[in-house]
């Protein structure tokens, strides 16, 4: 189900007025409740706990809320480590899941107590080296053809990521070879799902993977995370993935495999992102200019440094006129920004009421992937992001961008003595 934008037109109009147009808004009160709702549908999973994506929306007010929530915070990078440290979320509440991971991120990860996913059997060593071995280590394992991806994250067996199932193995015996004496197991072969079946069978292939390293090495599995992926409703249509059958269909899997191997208990816990956050967030923007070529062009304030999704891999985002929500959608346009790119376009001859210069416009499911993806291309600023209280009151949570911003580390006077 697609979630109604929160606010009426004159209360958007009165927030162009304070900030610049376009600004990402988020819904304080949906996204706790959403969180309240996932945790409350895997309440009988041992040790459970979410950790946030703080890839989807790296914003600390965010974040805290989420902490508050009972969330730990999955990052892959410093900044988002820097970011949960502020946030008040440390020590293994922390899941640190990196690629192609430099020396200065293990250390940090290491002095928070986070919980470290190794991405590739070399990194052991690496990890060795760079800050010593911790007493509990995971692994991310890659099923390759064994396990079907999707459009965003790819095939497993094209993917960067990852163990195969040999170096896995290998993997556990050499880290307890080394002294660790917790282990943990980690995968993450889709984004943006809506099959239930899908998230299950991941699950059981998950359990299935402990029984087979228990009986290899003699090591008990005492944590597996089934990483995120879980898909939201882009479109009017879509149905948003019923987490209480999926819950359902995993704990069988679980009392099979995992109870009737005498491997419980196994802490089960995710890594979500989208779909604790992106169905509460908006781009609101407004329309700057109407072109009538070849096809019908209505030009934001807006472009893909605000939202990349459409232009990068063709996603459909919902589009509401405020006032104009009840008028037919009998004309087509494409929805585009100022970029110069032409793949610069929120919508592709979408139908749309009459648009007219000034229009306030929605663009939805924002609050995941959103800004987070935001760049400056042609020296495009950053927008606010806005935060809808459950008290009504709207809080500015990050400022836009300015230009000082986007020139703070070039040397204007430098440039002035400088001989081309």
């Amino acid at each position: 189900m697609l979630r109604q934008y929160p606010l009426t037109k004159a209360q958007t109009i009165a927030l162009f007025e304070k900030y610049p147009s376009p600004f990402h808004l988020y819904d304080e009160k949906q996204i706790r409740a959403n969180a309240r709702r996932l945790k409350k549908a895997f309440d009988w999973m041992p040790g459970f706990k979410n950790y946030f994506a703080v890839k989807a929306l790296p914003n600390p007010f965010i974040m805290k809320i989420l902490k508050e929530e009972g969330m730990g915070a999955d990052c892959s990078s410093l900044a988002e480590l820097v970011l949960s440290e502020k946030a008040g979320i440390t020590g293994e509440n922390i899941m640190f899941t990196s690629n192609d991971t430099p020396a200065e991120e293990f250390v940090l990860a290491r002095k928070l107590g986070a919980i470290i996913n190794l991405d590739d059997i070399s990194h052991i060593d690496f990890l060795e080296k760079a800050s010593g071995t911790p007493e509990l280590l995971s692994f991310r394992y890659n099923p390759g053809r064994l396990k079907e991806g999707n459009v965003i994250i790819g095939k497993p067996e094209e993917a960067k990521y990852g163990l195969t199932r040999d170096q896995i193995i290998e993997a556990y015996k050499i880290a307890k070879s080394k002294g660790v004496k917790r282990f943990g197991l980690h995968t993450m072969v889709a984004s943006n799902e809506l099959s239930e079946e899908y998230h299950v069978g991941t699950a059981r292939m998950l359990f299935e993977l402990v029984v087979e390293i228990s009986r290899a090495t003699g090591i008990r599995i005492e944590m597996i995370d089934m990483g995120g992926g879980y898909g939201i409703p882009y479109h009017p249509g879509d149905k948003e993935v019923d987490l209480e059958m999926v819950s359902r269909l995993i704990k069988k899997d679980y009392d099979e495999l995992i109870v009737g191997n005498g491997l419980a208990p196994l802490e089960i816990v995710m890594e979500n992102g989208r779909m604790v956050t992106g169905p509460f967030g908006w781009l609101v923007s407004r329309v700057r200019h109407i072109k009538n070529i070849y096809r019908r062009y209505a030009g934001l304030d807006a472009s893909m440094a605000n939202l990349m999704r459409p232009g990068m891999y063709g996603s459909y985002h919902h589009i509401t006129v405020l006032g104009k929500e009840k008028l037919a959608n009998d004309h087509k346009y494409d929805v585009t920004g100022p970029l110069c790119e032409n793949n610069d376009k929120f919508a592709v001859e979408r139908m749309l009421p009459e648009l007219e210069i000034g229009d306030a416009i929605v663009i939805h499911c924002t609050g995941a992937h959103g800004h987070a993806m935001g760049f400056n291309y042609n020296g495009q600023l950053r927008s606010a992001e806005l935060l809808l209280r459950e008290n009504g009151e709207v809080e500015q949570i990050r400022r836009a961008e300015t230009l000082d911003d986007y020139f703070a580390t070039l040397n204007f006077e430098k440039l002035e003595g400088f001989k081309a």
